[in-house]
C-alpha cells in the first residue's frame, strides 16, 4: 500500500476513535460476509464494524492516546466503532457472540478509557442509559415525597397542638373561676363563723 494511501487510511481510523463514543476490537477469523454484515446492522444507526489493519491501527491508536491496543492488535481484527450508547452495542456483539462463538471480543475503548473482553462483556449487562436515568428521576421523585411528607408533618403537629392548647385554655379559665368562687366561698364561711363566735 502507498505511504499516501497509509496515511489516509491512519486518519480515518484515528478520526473514528476520536468521534466514537467506544470502539471494541474483535477477532472475526471464520465468519462468513453474511454474518458480518449482520452484525454490522445490529450495532445500530452510525456505528460501523469493519476489518482493519493491525500495523495501521496500531499507529492511529498511538495518536490518540491508546497505545495500550497494542497486545490486542494481533491476528484478523475487526473493530466496531460505536456511536451512541455503548452499552446497546455490548448487547448487540455479546447477543451475535452467543448465536456466532467464532466472534472473539478482544477487549476496546469505551469513553475514552481502555478496557478488556471481561469489561465489554460486563458492559452488556448494564441497563441502557435511557432506562438508568427513568430509574434515577423515579428515585428523586419517590425522596421530594418523603421530603414533603416531612417538611408537612411538623406543620401539622404544630397545628394540632395549638388548637389543643387553644382548647386547653378556656378550660383552664372555667377552673380558674371556679376555684375563685370556692375560695370565695370558704373565706364568707369562715367570717360568718368569726363573728359568731365572738357575739357568743
Amino acid at each position: 500500500m502507498p505511504t499516501q494511501a497509509k496515511a489516509a487510511v491512519i486518519d480515518e481510523i484515528t478520526e473514528r476513535f476520536q468521534s466514537s463514543s467506544a470502539a471494541v476490537l474483535t477477532e472475526y477469523r471464520g465468519l462468513t460476509v453474511a454474518q458480518l454484515t449482520q452484525l454490522r446492522r445490529s450495532l445500530g444507526e452510525g456505528s460501523s464494524y469493519a476489518v482493519v489493519k493491525n500495523t495501521l491501527t496500531k499507529r492511529a491508536a498511538e495518536q490518540v492516546g491508546h497505545a495500550d491496543l497494542a497486545p490486542l492488535l494481533n491476528g484478523p481484527t475487526a473493530i466496531a466503532f460505536i456511536e451512541g450508547d455503548p452499552v446497546n452495542a455490548a448487547k448487540a456483539i455479546r447477543d451475535f457472540a452467543r448465536a456466532n462463538p467464532l466472534l472473539v471480543v478482544k477487549g476496546g475503548v469505551v469513553e475514552g478509557r481502555t478496557v478488556g473482553a471481561a469489561e465489554v462483556t460486563a458492559l452488556a449487562d448494564v441497563e441502557p442509559r435511557e432506562v438508568l436515568l427513568a430509574k434515577l428521576a423515579g428515585a428523586m421523585m419517590g425522596n421530594l415525597s418523603k421530603a414533603a411528607g416531612l417538611f408537612q408533618a411538623p406543620l401539622s403537629q404544630v397545628a394540632r397542638l395549638a388548637a389543643a392548647l387553644q382548647e386547653k385554655k378556656p378550660a383552664e379559665g372555667a377552673d380558674s373561676a371556679a376555684d375563685t368562687a370556692a375560695a370565695d366561698t370558704t373565706t364568707d364561711t369562715a367570717a360568718a363563723a368569726d363573728a359568731a363566735a365572738s357575739t357568743d
